[in-house]
């Protein structure tokens, strides 16, 4: 499967990653259901690095092509799953990052756009919506990508959602996208 050209994510208007974001076709892991295999020697680090038997996976092709076989188990496990095996990895927090975001409009018409470090495009909405979670080290922003799995958001990208809400005014502090709203209360 060649790998399309990197999106210039700064210049494309939330419509077009909306587009872009729907148009991304995947291969069918949910129907796919052969005998485990093993584990894969692969790792998911927290801070979206993907690693064979220890080794950073250097060709974004591969992270790439790898994330469109990845899927999440009913008892929570993530696994790597073709037509004839399946293979643990090991995810450390979230599989994906949202590494940019993009805003358009204001209020309950305000859209939202991100940009996972696999490339993909994700509009935050009712079918992707973002969550916010209590832990030691301060709050922590997922974003629903596809099928249970989740990029945890950036730090930065955190920021920017944080500036949103409060210049919004909204009670509780929160954003809008796609006519949803998300509370960046976290839930424990």
């Amino acid at each position: 499967m060649p790998t399309p050209p990197p999106f210039d994510f700064a210049n494309l208007s939330l419509a077009e990653i909306a587009r872009l974001a729907e148009e991304n076709r995947l291969p069918p892991v949910e129907s796919w259901n052969p005998a485990h295999c093993g584990n894969s020697d692969m790792r998911i680090a927290r801070d979206g690095t993907w690693y064979h038997q220890g080794s950073p996976i250097g060709r974004p092709a591969m992270v790439k092509l790898f994330s469109t076989i990845l899927r999440r188990e009913p008892d929570g496990r993530f696994v790597l799953v073709t037509p004839v095996e399946k293979l643990d990895i090991d995810v450390e927090d979230a599989p994906f990052q949202a590494v940019e975001m993009k805003a358009e409009g204001e209020g309950a018409a305000m859209k939202l756009g991100f940009r996972l470090n696999t490339g993909d495009l994700v509009s935050a909405g009712p079918a992707n919506a973002l969550r916010f979670e209590a832990r030691e080290d301060g709050p922590r922003p997922y974003l629903h990508v596809r099928r249970g799995l989740e990029a945890l958001v950036a730090r930065s990208v955190y920021y920017e959602l944080a500036q949103i809400a409060l210049a919004n005014g909204s009670a509780p502090a929160g954003v809008w996208s796609n006519g949803a709203f998300f509370a960046l209360e976290p839930h424990p």
